[in-house]
Formats: C-alpha cells, sequence, structure tokens
C-alpha cells in the first residue's frame, strides 16, 4: 500500500511539473503575439506622435517669429490664430498620450488579472498537495532504504524521491518568480495611473488656454471693431503702462518721502476708472526684495476671493495682510499671466491686478511711505506710493491710486 501511495505521489509531482511548465510554457509563447501586436501599435503610435510633434514644433517657430510682429491688428490676429491653433496641437497631444496611457492601464489590468488567478489557483494546488504527500508518507530514506528488495529497488526510490524534492522546489521558485513578477506589474500599474491623472490635469490646463485665447481674439476684436487707429492706441497704452512700470521698480520715479507708516494704515485710494495707461480701476501691487520683484502670493497669507483673471494661479502662501480688503478679486495673476500668453505685447507681468470691497490702500507692514509718479513718452503720469519695509530689503509698490 505504502509503495502505491509513494508511486502516485511521485507520479502526481512529475505531472504538476508538466502542468506548471507547461503553464509558463504557454505563457511565453503568448507573449511574443502580444509584443508583436504592441510593437506594431507602438510604431504606429510613434509615426502619429512624431507627425503631430513636427507641427507642434513647426508652429512654435512662427509664433516666436511672430512675437515681435504685432505692430499692426492684422499681425496680432495672426498671432492669435497661431497661438489658437498651436495651443490646439498640444490639447491634441495630450489626449493621444491620455488615450495610449489608459490602454496600457487596460493591458495590465487584464495581465494581472489573469496571473492573480493562476497565481491562485497553482498555489492553492501547490499547498493541498504537497500538505497531503507529506501527510501519506510514512517512510524515510533509511526506511526505503531498509524497506527496499534489492539495490536497484532502493536507488529507483531514491531517484524518485530525488525528483519529487528537485520538482516541488523548481515549481515553488517558479511561482516565486512569478510573484515577483506580479508585484512589479502592479508597481507599474499604479505609476500608470498616476501618469494618467497629471495628464487629465495637464489637459485641463490646456483647454483652459484655449478658450481664454480664443476668447482674448474676440475681446481684441470687438474692442478695436477691426479698426487700426483703434488698435494702435490700445498697444501704445499696454507698452506705456509696461515701461512706466519698469521704471518705476527702478527708481526712476520722482519720489517724496512722507512719514512713517504702521501695517493696516491706510495710505492711498484706488484711482476711480480709467487712468494713466489703465483701462479701470484696479491696483497693480508689486513687490522687491533686494534687487529683485518677487511673487507677491509668497508673502500674502490665504484670503477670501474671486478669480476673474482667465485662470492665472491664485495661491498665497505667506502671512501679509492685503492691501485692500477682502474679498479680494484678482484681474490679473504674477509672471506668465494669460493676457501675456494671449497678446504677447509684453513677456512678464511683474505684480497683481486686484480689486477689493472698498478702495482705501493699507500698508502691507511698517516703513517709511513714499509718494511718486512717472511721466513716460506718452505724456501721462503715473501715480504710485512706496513703502520700504523697516530692518528689511524689501519695498512694496502700491500703482493706479490716489494719494
Amino acid at each position: 500500500m505504502a509503495k502505491k501511495l509513494f508511486s502516485f505521489f511521485i507520479a502526481f509531482i512529475i505531472a504538476l511539473t508538466i502542468f506548471t511548465g507547461s503553464f509558463f510554457v504557454s505563457y511565453a509563447q503568448e507573449q511574443p503575439e502580444d509584443q508583436t501586436e504592441e510593437q506594431s501599435t507602438d510604431q504606429s503610435d510613434s509615426q502619429a506622435k512624431g507627425d503631430l510633434q513636427k507641427k507642434i514644433d513647426e508652429f512654435e517657430k512662427k509664433l516666436s517669429e511672430l512675437r515681435n510682429q504685432k505692430d499692426t491688428l492684422s499681425s496680432q490676429i495672426q498671432y492669435m490664430d497661431t497661438q489658437i491653433y498651436l495651443t490646439g496641437l498640444r490639447v491634441q497631444e495630450t489626449n493621444a498620450k491620455i488615450e495610449k496611457t489608459e490602454f496600457e492601464i487596460g493591458k495590465l489590468d487584464d495581465w494581472i488579472g489573469d496571473l492573480d488567478v493562476s497565481l491562485d489557483e497553482l498555489s492553492k494546488t501547490m499547498i493541498e498537495r504537497i500538505t497531503a504527500s507529506y501527510k501519506n508518507r510514512k517512510a524515510s530514506v533509511i526506511d526505503i532504504v531498509f524497506d527496499s528488495k534489492s539495490a536497484s529497488d532502493i536507488v529507483n526510490k531514491l531517484k524518485y524521491y530525488e525528483v519529487a524534492r528537485e520538482s516541488n522546489k523548481k515549481v515553488l521558485l517558479e511561482v516565486q518568480e512569478a510573484k515577483s513578477n506580479y508585484e512589479e506589474q502592479k508597481e507599474l500599474r499604479e505609476k500608470k495611473k498616476e501618469e494618467l491623472d497629471s495628464l487629465h490635469k495637464t489637459l485641463v490646463v490646456q483647454e483652459e488656454d484655449l478658450t481664454n485665447q480664443q476668447e482674448a481674439k474676440r475681446d481684441l476684436l470687438e474692442r478695436t471693431q477691426s479698426d487700426e487707429k483703434t488698435y494702435q492706441q490700445l498697444l501704445e497704452r499696454a507698452k506705456a503702462e509696461y515701461a512706466a512700470i519698469q521704471q518705476i521698480v527702478a527708481g526712476v520715479g520722482t519720489e517724496t518721502y512722507i512719514r512713517n507708516v504702521t501695517k493696516g494704515d491706510t495710505i492711498a485710494s484706488l484711482i476711480s476708472g480709467p487712468s494713466c495707461n489703465s483701462s479701470g480701476e484696479h491696483l497693480h501691487f508689486i513687490v522687491k526684495e533686494g534687487d529683485n520683484v518677487v511673487d507677491p502670493f509668497t508673502k500674502l497669507k490665504q484670503v477670501d476671493s474671486v478669480n476673474d483673471s482667465n485662470g492665472d494661479p491664485f495661491n498665497p502662501s505667506g502671512s501679509w495682510d492685503w492691501p485692500l480688503p477682502p474679498t479680494i478679486e484678482l484681474h490679473q495673476g504674477y509672471g506668465e499671466t494669460w493676457f501675456v500668453r494671449a497678446y504677447g505685447w509684453y513677456r512678464f507681468h511683474n505684480g497683481i491686478d486686484i480689486t477689493g470691497t472698498s478702495s482705501g490702500v493699507q500698508a502691507v507692514a511698517d516703513g517709511k511711505l513714499y509718494h511718486g509718479s512717472y511721466s513716460g513718452f506718452n505724456g501721462c503720469a503715473l501715480p504710485y506710493v512706496k513703502v520700504v519695509h523697516n530692518d528689511s530689503n524689501i519695498s512694496t509698490f502700491y500703482l493706479h491710486v490716489n494719494y
């Protein structure tokens, strides 16, 4: 009886080894077909990506060439049309990346699911059979020797014993290796999901840019009524304001010391309506640290707000109170803003344009108050106040104000 059980056990191990080997061989044989399909898809995707990238490169170059040629309304519209088309290409590119990443995640889901089931079944079978084999095994190696009828019988039994042990060891190693690969694929899937999430966020920003650029073009056509003279007036005003602000920050404005002020003191009021080089009421707030302007949002604290800037970031992270009473309405942010990108009249917005619930402007820190003005090439004087902060290399500028 023991011999029959032992023979059955050996036969089972051999069969299990063959089954396991065939599973991995079968899986390995399936991979080249999948890889061939994926390689074909990758080649097609690569070709499409290459064509799209060529278009993007072409229109980026064209946009760069047009950037300094916006001295007429027609050239400005051409610039905007090129920018809109380029942004549309970038949206198309991101959508293609999203589609490809979703496909890759789907393939990983299928593969992981199939392997998970196969590994569970194989592991369960291994545990059950090995447990059963140990329960049914009554003879040790010494028992086998003394229970054998002849030397050849000993050799055969020990041979089968060794085969069974090595087969079990081999199968367990294969299962361990497959499980390791399974974990790697799960990690890859998580990375792909993170990549997909990032792509979706990029797409939202790009689509907002596209909408803002289209609205900017419509707004320009509406404001100019396709009239070249009106466009030239708008362009001159924008360039004059930009030049004046640069000169004020550089210290070229005419300034007069007024008094020492305390944080929260009222130091000016907003000019109501249009003023010198400004189309409407707002405060242009600048922070200068040492010789450089810095992002005001890094100094100002969180506050109730309305973002009316067509998508510029509103991300205060500092501790200063705001120079206007909240709720704060943001009209243009800091840096490469929607206006900068859409119109291209200047490269960088060195402050933030805001309004509050009243027109009273308050000092954001203790310091010395100066009244200033700057007259640019178009003759109008841009009024501002400046506060040089105590015990600091920081100055704050408050433009488009009465004092």
